[in-house]
């Protein structure tokens, strides 16, 4: 995925012993901390999309080097899953969660003049040009 880095949050912490689940018991040695981290790419296209993306646990820390309005290429897994609600109604559920991120080196300001012309000793000349033929070319 290419484009802006636009937005994010900061990292979080959550516990999972904090849940509220029907039927959670949390038991003594289950040490459930999540860090997450949200993050909006704005891709550089005719209509452009804003796609929001996880990065979660030690992938966290990659985001510190960045910042808002870098161009940056985001390499991601798409995640799915699958919700019964208790009245049995099933729900899908996607998330994009990145892995990577790499800086896209920006391109040299245009300074107005044109790259230099070989020089003509470098192109050889026609052996086969003939005035007389006819050309359909319109100039």
């Amino acid at each position: 995925m290419l484009g802006k880095y636009y937005w994010q949050t900061n990292k979080f912490l959550r516990n999972g012993s904090n849940r509220k689940s029907k039927g959670y018991k949390p038991n003594a040695t289950s040490k459930c901390n999540i860090q997450k981290r949200e993050i909006v790419v704005t891709t550089e296209e005719q209509y452009p999309q804003h796609i929001i993306m996880d990065f979660v646990q030690d992938k966290t820390d990659l985001l510190d080097q960045y910042k808002v309005g870098e161009m940056v290429k985001v390499s991601v897994n798409l995640r799915g899953r699958e919700w019964v609600s208790p009245q049995g109604e099933t729900k899908y559920f996607n998330t994009i969660q990145g892995w990577k991120i790499e800086r896209l080196q920006t391109e040299a300001p245009a300074t107005g003049q044109m790259p230099p012309m070989p020089a003509s000793e470098a192109f050889e000349p026609a052996t086969n040009f003939n005035e007389e033929e006819h050309d359909d070319l319109p100039f």
